[in-house]
């Protein structure tokens, strides 16, 4: 009668613990589930002339947000850049990695480490790796060169932490915003404002859109964002304007 009792109480503990596998691997795979929120290409345009494109895509899932993107030099060339973006539902950063294809070779990696932020990057054909601490929260941005779609991403945060809709529009405090951003092919961190202008008819695509301006300033100089407001604030438009610089989704 023991052994009758033995059994069946190991077969009770077998069952709950199989219940309780099961029910943490459907959580895993819930958490593992990413949902695409945007993807598609950049045309980069240098006084009038495409020079470069950049394909991006944006997925999210419960535990964050996965930011990929490949630069490509000319129109059909392979990708001469490359890099993933990992950051959590609050916008902290989780790592970044970047890759030089061509013409040299490069890697570099950011994650935080207690209260910095590591850099490390590595350049063959020697694999000489080089680090940098930089005193800064995770809550810093990414703000990489030749990333037209992280500026996208910061954008994004500025509109959620900063601005709010209300009768169908969006409505923005008057004055910039200060964001902490790192760049890491600069090996440099600064601060950058997003100031918004409101709402602004332009030409784009052979068609004329309106869409909701920012203008983004940092050590650089001043660009000009064009957000789609009626379609998940997706970023549509760059301008450089001082260096005859425009960015456009194609």
């Amino acid at each position: 009668m023991a052994f009758k009792k033995l059994a069946c109480w190991a077969l009770t503990c077998a069952l709950i613990s199989a219940s309780a596998a099961a029910l943490y691997a459907k959580e895993k795979e819930k958490e593992s589930a990413s949902q695409l929120v945007d993807s598609g290409s950049f045309s980069v345009l240098k006084n009038g002339r495409r020079v470069a494109t950049e394909k991006f895509s944006v997925h999210q899932n419960a535990a964050g947000s996965t930011i990929t993107a490949q630069l490509q030099a000319g129109a059909e060339n392979d990708a001469s850049q490359s890099s993933e973006l990992k950051i959590t539902s609050t916008g902290d950063l989780v790592h970044y990695e970047w890759h030089d294809i061509a013409p040299t070779k490069a890697d570099l990696v950011v994650m935080p480490s207690d209260q910095f932020l590591i850099e490390r990057i590595t350049v063959s054909p020697d694999g000489k790796r080089a680090e940098q601490p930089f005193l800064m929260p995770t809550s810093t941005m990414i703000l990489d060169n030749n990333s037209f779609v992280q500026r996208e991403v910061l954008a994004w945060r500025y509109l959620a932490s900063s601005c709010k809709q209300e009768g169908g529009k969006t409505l923005c405090p008057k004055g910039p915003a200060q964001f902490g951003v790192l760049v890491p092919q600069d090996r440099i961190s600064m601060r950058v404002t997003l100031e918004p202008v409101g709402m602004e008819k332009i030409k784009i695509n052979g068609g004329e859109r309106e869409l909701l301006r920012l203008n983004l300033k940092d050590d650089s100089g001043e660009w000009a964002l064009w957000l789609d407001d009626q379609n998940m604030f997706k970023l549509m438009r760059i301008v450089i304007a001082e260096n005859n610089t425009e960015v456009v989704r194609d």
